[in-house]
């Protein structure tokens, strides 16, 4: 989320609709101006903020006007309790999203080694298109480092899948060979597919002289 929000972008992103209001209006206090910031910076990323210094100071002010709440009652917010899990599910329904789960996770994963990987090198891109693709799927996306602990297990998933995709076949020849090596480790000799003994094998070239 940025930091910097000029006097019109404020008034165009966090001004408080009807329906917004409907939703704040049996809240008080630090209850109401932490659920109406939550609602706006939902509206905004898709995700919820990951500790009150996310948010950014003049969008506090702005909406702290609106809720008619001090911009201070935003530190008092409950961040641990029930009550934030209740306004975040009641958020997410009425953006029609879900909480991800460690099955999205997987599958978005999957998703990012199989097929953006091999196109895209950018850490930072390969995270934009995670959370763009949640958006689309209406699932709210990974807190931002999880979403990065994501990116770099696909990316080494998909260079490890890439390096065993290179690698030469074993041929029959060669599977031949470390068979008859290991036969003879394991004999001590080499009978040269005769049945005879290595000093047999000796004598014989002696003999061949």
């Amino acid at each position: 989320m940025r930091q910097d929000w000029e006097p019109e972008d404020l008034i165009e992103v966090w001004t408080l609709l009807e329906d917004d209001r409907k939703k704040v209006r049996n809240k008080s206090g630090a209850t109401r101006l932490g659920f109406a910031l939550s609602l706006k910076f939902f509206e905004v990323e898709a995700r919820f903020p990951e500790s009150a210094k996310e948010m950014p100071a003049a969008a506090v002010n702005y909406v702290a006007q609106q809720v008619k709440v001090p911009a201070g009652a935003w530190a008092d917010y409950d961040w641990q309790g029930d009550r934030i899990k209740r306004h975040r599910k009641e958020i997410r329904e009425a953006y029609g999203f879900r909480a991800n789960t460690e099955e999205d996770q997987e599958r978005l994963g999957e998703w990012l080694a199989a097929e953006l990987c091999p196109l895209e090198l950018s850490r930072d891109r390969l995270a934009e298109a995670v959370v763009a693709r949640c958006r689309n799927d209406h699932i709210e996306p990974p807190a931002p480092g999880r979403v990065r602990r994501l990116v770099g297990k696909a990316v080494k998933d998909f260079g490890d899948q890439f390096c065993r995709s290179r690698a030469p076949p074993v041929t029959t020849w060669a599977r031949r060979s470390n068979e008859k090596m290991r036969r003879v480790r394991a004999d001590g000799h080499d009978d040269g597919g005769h049945g005879r003994s290595a000093h047999e094998v000796q004598n014989a070239k002696l003999r061949d002289r």
